[in-house]
C-alpha cells in the first residue's frame, strides 16, 4: 500500500510518520511507497525540523527528506493519503478532483479510532514532551497501517 502523510509544513509530524512507516515496512518486508507533503510553501526543500531529526536518531530513524507541496498529482501515486489535522483534511479535500481522490483522504488517527477524526496537534512550536506524545501516536498509528497493509 502506497502511503502519504501531509502536515503543515512537512517538518514535524509528517517526516516523522513517513520515515517510521518506511523502517516498519522494510523490517515486515511490505512492499509500498511512502512519502509526505506539507501545504506551507515557506518550508519547500527545507530538512525537518531539528527535535525531529533528533528524536528520530533516537530511534534508530533517519530523517532524509526536504519538505515539499502536496500536489493533485499525488492522487493518482498513493493509496491511502493520512492527514494530521483538519485544516490539513480540508486542504486536501479541495484538490480532490473526483469521489476517487476523496476515498483515499483520512484522518490519520483513524486508524487507531476508527471514525472519531481526531487531530494529531503540531508539536512545532511546543514542548519536547509534546513532541514525544506525538512521536508515541505516530508510533502506533503506523503499526496499524502496517497491519492493514499485511491484510491486504
Amino acid at each position: 500500500m502506497n502511503v502519504l502523510f501531509i502536515c503543515n509544513g512537512n517538518i514535524c509530524r509528517s517526516p516523522l510518520a513517513e520515515a517510521m512507516l518506511k523502517k516498519k515496512y522494510s523490517e515486515n518486508k511490505i512492499e509500498g511507497e511512502v512519502s509526505s507533503a506539507g501545504f506551507e510553501s515557506f518550508n519547500i526543500n527545507e530538512p525537518p525540523d531539528y527535535r525531529a531529526q533528533e528524536l528520530a536518531k533516537k530511534n534508530n530513524m533517519e530523517l532524509k527528506t526536504k519538505a515539499r507541496i502536496f500536489l493533485k498529482s499525488d492522487f493518482d501515486l498513493f493509496d491511502k493519503i493520512y492527514v494530521m489535522d483538519t485544516r490539513n483534511y480540508r486542504d486536501v479535500m479541495d484538490l480532490a478532483r473526483n469521489e476517487q481522490d476523496r476515498t483515499k483522504i483520512d484522518y490519520l488517527l483513524n486508524v487507531i479510532e476508527p471514525g472519531k477524526n481526531k487531530t494529531l496537534a503540531d508539536p512545532f512550536s511546543q514542548s519536547e514532551q509534546d513532541l514525544n506524545a506525538v512521536f508515541k501516536l505516530l508510533d502506533r498509528a503506523t503499526d496499524e497501517i502496517v497491519n492493514l497493509s499485511k491484510s491486504n
